[in-house]
């Protein structure tokens, strides 16, 4: 058996309507825009990835079988704090987190001044060094649904290694 793991996490959310007045949340940090994303919890697009990369490397699911967007517990949940449950849940089985790297895809608003807060923010929630986080953003050129400025998706991968005896 490996001691390493490589784990992928994708996520997509589709844009708020206006008048909905939810901020646009990406790796915990509240980014100025005219809209925030829909979503069960606070939609963070970044967050849910980094997640769902992490379970998947330890072979444990993804964040839906974890945190159902059927359960009203979890409406407006901070996904921060879901993905700090995630982190946890990952060290029980028996590994650490090497490396997480993600990209964030969206045609605006520009994400370069929010990026260093976001890796701070990623990096506290999963008790990890910063420099263990890579967050990275680009424009998809105009093109599909983040390019139609219809929504944001992000991607995300991970490296764990096996800590147990196993």
């Amino acid at each position: 058996m490996s001691r390493m793991r490589c784990g992928l996490g994708i996520d997509v959310h589709a844009f708020a309507a206006p008048e909905e007045g939810r901020p646009l949340m990406l790796g915990g940090v509240a980014v100025p825009h005219d809209r925030g994303l829909a979503g069960h919890s606070d939609a963070d697009v970044l967050a849910h990835a980094i997640a769902d990369a992490l379970l998947g490397a330890a072979r444990a699911g993804d964040i839906g079988k974890l945190f159902p967007d059927t359960d009203p517990v979890y409406a407006g949940a901070d996904s921060l704090a879901l993905l700090s449950r995630v982190a946890e849940h990952v060290r029980s089985l028996g590994f650490t987190i090497v490396d997480v790297d993600s990209v964030v895809a969206a045609q605006a608003p520009k994400l370069s001044p929010f990026r260093e807060a976001m890796r701070e923010n990623l990096a506290r929630a999963m008790a990890v060094q910063v420099d263990s986080v890579g967050v990275k953003a680009t424009t998809t050129e105009r093109l599909g649904f983040e390019g139609r400025e219809e929504g944001i998706s992000a991607y995300a991968t991970c490296l764990l290694e096996r800590t147990d005896a196993a």
